[in-house]
């Protein structure tokens, strides 16, 4: 089973993702309610130190290239051994989410001291199937002593990252120009937003029709300023022989600072919308310090991207040193190709549902991000294997139609009534080759083209399995779950039967241009 390592690697990430969410986004878990505080924030202090100590062994692996590749023939080469770490694994997630499971969401927080055994066992078992299925056992010793005084410094530095941001949180008291930028550079990406906005400087207080926030400490976005300066402390460590230190910690990393604090900006902004216009309860959960660390973990390894992309910031060699030399640049990686783009398509929506009253108004910004995401990963898109399948052609059709009858009618896109002229043509051009030839290529290609690959293994059921659970999350991802959810099977059906990524794409632009067609003939746009 080859690239086990990296199929593991991303199935923790999203474990952790889903723990985060499940408690502090759709269940919030508030220790001050529960009874127990200090326990209780010392299991979520532990739970970051996980984050931020994963991360950077992870780096630490991918700049240490001969570990790596050791790893991932490790991993590929798995003995029996690896159930046992996967049943401990298992039983440990399941002991997680068995709180959440059992009682009532809103309940968590009078109910968290008889769930903290549970939880607190769940966490090292899981934890530790995890450890030891990306690294056997047989492999520690030798991961260790390679590893050495380096490796000892990166689990340190990352451990302590979480104290560093307590202890940088006075900064946000004791410079009132920090409190003051970001309120009112909140405000201003409000008002530019379209939205009336409401301040009360005195009491650090803003909000928007009928919904208002106090930016306390949960706002600062202290955690960004810790968790770049931990990150790019580690990377500086791992890649000292070929960074340029002085360019990287004078330019770069005041630069980094700046972007976590406009992302930060952005983030309040983006959360105060969501209370206003969609929901005050995810808004709320959206500030506490779980989303905050998981948000600003994204932002600071984008940098350290860019700065591995940039040979100015790296002697001679240039920065392909780090990774190997070896190794393919990010925008001819053919799994990059299947999941930035789509990562880019989620976040524009978020970005749409941000900016704009009318989000769908916003649709042809949301369509040219996706264009120059595809753009970026064209070498690698190109080389799929593109020829023509009837067959695939005709399953898109059925899609399509099977679309078009079962449509029920549906409030028309916020907005849309009030272009006219140029501006009305531009958008329905900019709607209907999106749907028509960006989305279907996103979309096979993050749910058909790597997330079935992913899931999928050698046996019948685990295939069925792989197929039924990309469905359901391509489902989700759609208003109507049920039609969406049997167009994911047939999408499936086509991409699995001559092992062709391109048929599914094709499959998908039909089906999404023949609905494209039919609302472009109607003037019926919430057909899309």
């Amino acid at each position: 089973m080859r690239h086990q390592f990296y199929k593991l690697t991303v199935l923790f990430a999203l474990e952790m993702l889903a723990i985060v969410l499940i408690f502090q986004v759709f269940s919030s878990v508030e220790c001050r309610l529960t009874g127990i505080e200090t326990a209780c924030r010392a299991l979520r202090s532990a739970t970051i130190r996980i984050l931020c100590v994963g991360i950077g062994l992870g780096l630490f692996i991918w700049f240490r290239p001969h570990l790596r590749r050791r790893l991932v023939t490790a991993a590929d080469t798995a003995d029996g051994e690896a159930r046992r770490w996967w049943a401990v694994h298992v039983i440990g997630l399941g002991l997680i989410f068995v709180p959440w499971l059992r009682a009532d969401p809103a309940s968590l927080n009078t109910d968290f001291q008889s769930h903290l055994v549970t939880l607190l066992a769940g966490a090292v078992l899981a934890a530790t199937g995890a450890l030891f299925l990306l690294v056997p056992r047989r492999e520690m010793p030798g991961l260790l002593r390679e590893g050495g005084a380096g490796l000892v410094l990166v689990v340190l530095v990352a451990l302590l990252i979480p104290d560093l941001a307590n202890a940088l949180e006075p900064l946000w008291w004791a410079f009132r120009g920090l409190i003051l930028a970001t309120f009112y550079g909140v405000a201003v990406v409000l008002a530019a937003s379209g939205f009336h906005v409401v301040l009360n400087p005195d009491y650090a207080t803003i909000g928007t029709e009928g919904f208002f926030v106090e930016m306390a400490g949960s706002c600062s976005g202290i955690e960004g300023f810790a968790l770049t300066t931990g990150f790019f402390a580690i990377y500086s460590v791992l890649m000292r022989d070929t960074l340029r230190l002085g360019r990287f910690w004078m330019i770069v990393f005041p630069l980094a600072l700046l972007a976590s604090w406009v992302f930060n900006v952005l983030r309040i902004a983006a959360l105060i919308a969501i209370g206003a216009r969609i929901s005050p309860e995810l808004a709320v959960n959206g500030f506490h310090s779980f989303a905050g660390w998981l948000f600003f973990t994204v932002l600071a390894l984008g940098v350290i991207w860019v700065v591995q992309a940039r040979p100015s910031l790296h002697r001679t060699p240039a920065a392909t040193a780090g990774t190997g030399g070896a190794d393919s640049p990010f925008r001819e990686d053919p799994s990059a190709a299947l999941i930035t783009p789509f990562i880019v398509f989620m976040l524009s929506g978020l970005l749409v549902q941000s900016l704009w009253q009318a989000p769908a108004l916003g649709y042809p910004l949301q369509a040219a991000l996706m264009a120059g995401a595809l753009w970026l990963f064209r070498k690698p898109l190109l080389a799929l294997d593109w020829r023509f399948d009837p067959v695939a052609l005709f399953a898109g059709a059925v899609v399509g139609v099977g679309w078009i009858l079962s449509f029920r009618g549906g409030p028309a896109p916020e907005g849309l009534s009030d272009l006219t002229g140029a501006a009305l043509a531009g958008w329905i051009l900019c709607r209907t080759l999106g749907t028509t030839f960006l989305v279907p290529v996103i979309e096979e290609g993050f749910f058909r083209g790597y997330l079935l690959r992913l899931l999928s293994g050698p046996a019948v059921w685990q295939t069925a399995l792989a197929v039924a659970v990309t469905s359901l999350a391509f489902a989700l991802l759609h208003g109507r779950v049920i039609e969406a959810g049997l167009a994911g099977l047939v999408f499936a059906w086509v991409a699995l039967r001559r092992g062709r990524l391109g048929d599914a794409i094709l499959a998908h632009a039909v089906a999404n241009g023949l609905i494209a067609l039919i609302a472009l003939i109607t003037g019926d746009w919430s057909l899309i």
